[in-house]
């Protein structure tokens, strides 16, 4: 869905059914690559229904790795 609403996307942060276990966002309509968290305050997650978010965590965490262990290098 291109361009949803506000409420739209709150409808989509409050629906159980895009919530697996809870804990992972899974909604196949929603096109961000970082929602928020179940509790917003917490930050964003990842939504596991959109293949561009999931490598956009892939190349966060294969960044974070890198840096860490160049680190340990030196």
């Amino acid at each position: 869905m291109k361009n949803p609403t506000e409420e739209q996307l709150e409808q989509w942060h409050k629906d159980p059914n895009n919530w697996k276990l809870g804990l992972f966002y899974y909604n196949p309509e929603d096109e961000r690559l970082f929602p928020p968290k179940r509790a917003k305050w917490a930050g964003w997650t990842v939504n596991f229904a959109n293949p561009k978010s999931i490598a956009a965590f892939l190349i966060l965490v294969g960044v974070l790795l890198a840096f860490v262990y160049r680190k340990q290098l030196f």
